[in-house]
């Protein structure tokens, strides 16, 4: 296998895939990344069998090849060359030879026969939504997402496509985030799956403003497919707890807040009174910390029967 790229481009197809490489594994092979060359473009593939990604960049390839190599040696030595222009050649040993104007490395790969394929996603449902949606819906709810392992069916977030939506929900057992996304698919495409956070956090980090992403659900897998990059997860077993529940059927009570809100706006409109919101943060030995804010509610929601 041969080819040869920009630092840029094989900077930004290693940036891709490398975040699921994991720093401890028994196995040599998960630490490696398969590097598949091919025309006009070089495929890269990491996985910790739990997730896994696939993305490419345009290289030019003099002969074609696959081979693994220590994902995170070989983007440490990329970063570092000061040349443009990079040129990649491996053996029949799997020994690959990294050149860039002076500068020689040559580090030690594995045959790619050990690395674990990707699964297929044959007969599977398939969803295919904005990235700018769930891009947003993941940033106001994955947050709530529990770390307690003890309680593995929260240390993700539920997929629930129901009624044409699909509905976002995390919950740590103290807080919870759910939003509503209106789609459109087959009824025969409803499902509630949980989607882990290795693989949420990937996801945020794949997702543009602009495009669209396939949705692509199997037998106890996921895939992701934009951007030119694919992302599989193995899906969390198990039943996620019934949320709605715990979100009042009617709130009485209501006060709305500004984003942004300057502590000496004023806010007037008939029927409706000021008030002052206080909140403190208490930080001992440091001290406290207290602020003011306007805020606009109707006075008649919150007499007293």
């Amino acid at each position: 296998m041969k080819f040869s790229a920009t630092k840029e481009k094989l900077l930004e197809g290693l940036q891709q895939v490398q975040n699921v490489v994991s720093t401890r594994t028994t196995l040599p092979i998960l630490s490696n990344v398969l590097l598949q060359a091919k025309e006009g473009a070089v495929h890269l593939t990491t996985t910790d069998l739990d997730v896994g990604v696939r993305g490419s960049f345009e290289a030019n390839v003099d002969k074609t090849g696959a081979t693994t190599l220590p994902a995170r040696r070989l983007f440490t030595i990329i970063r570092e060359l000061p040349s443009s222009e990079i040129s990649v050649e491996v053996d029949g040993k799997n020994a690959a030879s990294i050149r860039s104007g002076q500068s020689f490395f040559k580090i030690l790969g594995l045959p790619e026969e050990e690395f674990p394929p990707l699964p297929k996603f044959e007969n599977a449902k398939v969803v295919t939504m904005r990235q700018k949606d769930l891009h947003d819906g993941l940033r106001k709810t994955a947050y709530a997402i529990s770390t307690d392992e003890t309680r593995y069916v929260l240390n993700g977030v539920l997929f629930s496509f129901k009624e044409n939506k699909l509905t976002l929900v995390a919950t740590d057992g103290r807080r919870l985030a759910m939003l509503d996304i209106e789609l459109e698919f087959p009824r025969s495409h409803e499902a509630d799956i949980i989607v882990p956070t290795k693989a949420v956090t990937e996801l945020q980090r794949l997702l543009k403003d602009d495009g669209e992403v396939k949705i692509s659900v199997g037998s106890g897998q996921i895939a992701f497919d934009l951007n030119n990059t694919l992302l599989v997860s193995k899906l969390i077993e198990g039943n996620y707890p019934n949320y709605k529940q715990v979100i009042p059927s009617e709130a009485k009570e209501r006060v709305t807040l500004e984003r942004e809100i300057q502590a000496g706006d004023s806010v007037g409109s008939q029927g409706a009174r000021h008030a002052r919101a206080r909140n403190f943060s208490q930080f001992p030995p440091a001290g406290i910390a207290a602020g003011e804010r306007q805020i606009e509610f109707d006075q008649t929601q919150f007499q007293q029967e």
